[in-house]
């Protein structure tokens, strides 16, 4: 048995980044964050807290559900 399984994506956090144009380094500010812990919640490798997701979409302007990968 091999451990080829792809690595999952939980949040959208990059891509809507990439959308509107703006970068990690931005979101940090905008959220009193680390850089590097924004990098790695873009980068899937630890998740943000319900409470921080909810900040995101304010500061991004977009719904909460949208930051989310839909499971189906």
């Amino acid at each position: 048995m091999t451990n080829n399984k792809q690595k999952e994506n939980y949040n959208r956090l990059k891509l809507v980044l990439v959308e509107q144009g703006k970068t990690s380094r931005w979101l940090a500010e905008q959220i009193g964050k680390q850089e590097n812990t924004v990098s790695r919640w873009c980068l899937n490798k630890v998740q943000p807290s319900l409470p921080q997701l909810a900040e995101i979409a304010r500061v991004l302007d977009v719904d909460v559900r949208t930051l989310i990968c839909p499971t189906k």
